[in-house]
């Protein structure tokens, strides 16, 4: 069997291909937008790989990295089609998000101010895995205002996941939030 090749030296000067075969500078809008859902999604295998976390949380966190290739996809080749089989997949995941997000915040102490991005593994992974998401969402966004709606609901509320998931797993490791303090306002 032959092994693939894991370079092929086409990108050297700056381009890449698009999946029709169109040849793009490497930071044009459209690579920036799906480069940073991959990079989201790197995000999130860190996070599956830190503790304290449960098999679910794995389990969904996983569907949301296969979740995420397919907005990936979908950026790359943008074609009718591909919406059409991404956007109820993406509305499945969606409600699944919501549920989960209601229930681990039924399971924490309310919110009552800013929390600081730091805790246990997992919660400080879910804290960057948050800020990446809304980086994505904001390159999303630079690409086009004509992307898919389902898109930016799904990046949107998996940033509010991300945050209740971050807050849970400092709860379930004992320690709460760390609120933040602002210095500005007590001088």
């Amino acid at each position: 069997m032959k092994k693939s090749a894991l370079y092929t030296r086409t990108g050297d000067k700056g381009t890449t291909s698009l999946v029709d075969g169109t040849r793009v500078a490497k930071n044009s809008a459209r690579i920036e937008a799906y480069g940073t859902v991959d990079e989201l999604n790197s995000f999130i295998g860190v996070l599956i790989a830190s503790d304290p976390l449960t098999a679910d949380d794995r389990t969904l966190l996983t569907d949301i990295q296969a979740r995420l290739f397919d907005i990936g996809s979908y950026l790359a080749a943008g074609n009718e089609e591909m919406t059409l089989r991404l956007t109820p997949r993406l509305d499945a995941s969606l409600a699944t998000l919501e549920q989960t997000i209601d229930a681990l915040d039924a399971e924490v102490p309310a919110l009552r101010c800013f929390v600081l991005p730091q805790g246990v593994a997992s919660a400080a992974a879910a804290h960057l895995a948050r800020a990446v998401a809304r980086r994505a969402e904001r390159r999303i966004l630079d690409f086009s205002n004509e992307v898919d709606p389902a898109v930016l609901r799904y990046i949107n509320r998996l940033s509010d996941y991300l945050f209740i998931l971050s807050r849970h797993c400092n709860f379930i490791a004992g320690i709460g939030d760390i609120p933040w303090t602002a210095a500005i306002h007590n001088s």
